[in-house]
């Protein structure tokens, strides 16, 4: 968004006052320390887990769990602190320490919001940073795990199979997700047609309010429960676990993988795959990359320039079972679909109708135009079909890149647009307040709204896209 001279003068005054107000005294390291030492640990715990930008281990913190680069560079707007906490007690002080001192506090589990809007802000702001909150605790009896916010999505995979090697959890394809985002936002992975989504396993929680209480299912309310099992977590407060029901996977499941050209009939492949993909098997999950290939146009220069010649569509497959070719032991087939995380800059749509032959020659011809961006076709279909209750079916992302990728990813954002769902289509993350969580949520929006209202009429977990509460 384009700001004036007057109205960038004014933030920068803002950003000024903000500063020496504390500077007087105590800089605001030393203030946040004080309240933070004051409301759980010792002081001398307290700064442990605090990082101010002074610190020799601020970038490494703040850079670890930055997932899209464009958002690593120094001018990217960085926290005045980092909060690590070790322990709920960290948790609830970080809460209300932000509040006493007017710094605006970002939640990031993981940092896969392409977006960065849990590590970056344009007002002062600090980083409560869940990684050191990971332990995973597996009940095989029961077949349950309580699983704290900062745990990744492999981890949670490999303590499973530690217990089991029969049981397994619905998550998505890639191991360094952090569990705090991926539950809160309905994440999906390749056992969606067999089980659906994470959340539909999900079977209570734990959340710091904005009051401070730790609140777990019963106590939070099922308007609550159901909230942040697909609405976000960081617009309602700071989510500290979730307990999960394990589900049945084969020892053995079976993977395989198909490349095809355009001049191998890929485009007789994908028209084929849209009719049949949802009618399948339930154990049976296929997926479709579609890249364009680039070739040398000059084979005799060394600086030949390399442009696209043709479309290259992948086939990779899971099914929950063994049929052989390529058998793999069922944590191996975690690794395996983590080669297919295909990079950070991403829009989503849903086609609910398969795309004509004729429209999916104007797609290659528009990918081998573009060069650069490619498409990823995840199929529905099996539990799918009548899903359970969640704000969020899908997460779309949409990272901040810069000006030449980002307009080739709109342009063909812009192609498809004839063949996705409308009234309304899925969103674009740069737009904020209602017209985002209208469009992202859809009817289930102002139903957030009313949580949002209950649980935090001030408004105190905020960022670009979070849910608003009523206007009093």
């Amino acid at each position: 968004m384009e700001m004036s001279r007057s109205s960038f003068g004014l933030l920068l005054l803002l950003g000024i006052l903000f500063v020496s107000s504390y500077a007087a005294a105590d800089s605001v390291y030393d203030t946040f320390v004080q309240c933070l030492s004051s409301h759980s640990a010792p002081s001398d715990q307290a700064s442990s887990i605090v990082y101010a930008q002074t610190n020799s281990s601020f970038i490494k913190v703040l850079q670890s769990y930055i997932r899209n680069q464009q958002f690593n560079t120094s001018s990217t707007p960085k926290p005045l602190i980092i909060v690590t906490p070790s322990d709920e007690s960290q948790v609830q002080a970080a809460i209300i320490c932000p509040r006493n001192i007017g710094i605006q506090l970002r939640i990031r589990s993981g940092g896969h919001d392409y977006d960065g809007l849990s590590y970056i802000s344009d007002v002062p702001f600090f980083i409560l940073d869940m990684f050191n909150l990971r332990s995973i605790s597996v009940n095989i009896n029961d077949k349950t795990a309580w699983v704290l916010a900062g745990a990744t999505l492999g981890e949670l995979s490999y303590r499973i199979w530690e217990k089991s090697k029969v049981h397994g959890f619905p998550v998505g394809i890639c191991p360094t997700l952090g569990v705090g985002g991926h539950f809160s936002g309905a994440g999906y992975g390749y056992m969606l047609r067999r089980y659906g989504l994470s959340v539909y396993h999900v079977v209570d929680a734990q959340i710091v309010n904005v009051n401070r209480s730790i609140l777990d299912r019963k106590s939070m309310g099922e308007d609550l429960f159901w909230a942040i099992r697909g609405g976000g977590g960081a617009s309602f407060g700071v989510i500290l676990s979730y307990k999960i029901k394990l589900v049945r996977v084969p020892e053995i499941v079976t993977v395989f993988r198909v490349e095809k050209t355009l001049a191998q009939n890929a485009t007789g492949i994908v028209y084929q795959w849209q009719h049949i993909t949802d009618k399948i098997d339930n154990d049976i999950f296929m997926r479709l990359l579609l890249l364009p290939i680039t070739v040398k146009s000059d084979k005799g220069s060394a600086k030949a320039e390399k442009i696209p010649k043709t479309i290259r569509v992948t086939l990779v497959s899971l099914f929950l079972g063994d049929t052989r070719p390529v058998l793999f032991h069922w944590i191996e087939s975690v690794l395996y679909w983590a080669n297919f995380d295909n990079g950070t800059s991403r829009k989503s749509d849903y086609v609910q109708k398969p795309i004509s032959k004729d429209g999916l020659e104007g797609l290659w011809k528009t990918m081998i135009e573009l060069g650069k961006p490619g498409m990823v076709f995840n199929a529905y279909g099996g539990r799918m079909r009548n899903p359970l209750p969640s704000p969020r079916w899908e997460h779309i992302q949409d990272p901040v890149l810069d000006k030449k990728y980002l307009n080739l990813i709109r342009e063909l954002y812009s192609y498809i647009t004839p063949f996705v769902s409308n009234s309304p289509r899925g969103t674009d993350s740069y737009e904020e307040g209602k017209v985002y969580g209208v469009k992202y949520f859809m009817n289930n929006f102002d139903r957030l709204v009313k949580v949002k209202t209950a649980v935090d009429p001030q408004n105190f977990f905020r960022y670009e896209q979070s849910i608003p509460p009523l206007p009093n």
